[in-house]
């Protein structure tokens, strides 16, 4: 069968894939999307980065066209080094970010040098 750029996935599938950059570093997993409410369209992908058993994880919201699937990986690509997404925005589990704000939103876009979603 052959492979199609307009193949869908359940959201479901989609959590829990690991995620890599070019080097084939592993940089952590899909924990969570974001979905714009009106559009219905995947905005975000909440990658969970570091920690052990869940202590110390941070979550690093980027922006869903920055990941590309690798089917030979099993997993997403994203072009960034392990200190890179350090930098880049992040959050703790207990200190979730107000998805309704748009400024939030445009320091991932920033960050990432993706353009901001209307």
């Amino acid at each position: 069968m052959e492979s199609s750029s307009f193949e869908n996935i359940r959201a479901s599938r989609v959590e829990g894939t690991e995620v890599y950059n070019p080097q084939g570093d592993h940089l952590g997993q899909i924990d969570d999307l974001v979905i714009g409410k009106r559009d219905g369209e995947v905005k975000y992908a909440i990658m969970s980065f570091g920690g052990f058993l869940g202590i110390g994880e941070e979550y690093h919201p980027m922006p869903w066209n920055t990941l590309t699937y690798d089917p030979e990986k099993g997993g997403y690509v994203v072009n960034m080094s392990k200190d890179q997404l350090q930098d880049a925005p992040h959050y703790a589990r207990q200190k979730e970010p107000d998805w309704a704000d748009p400024a939030y939103g445009k320091r991932i876009n920033d960050y990432y040098g993706t353009p901001p979603f209307v």
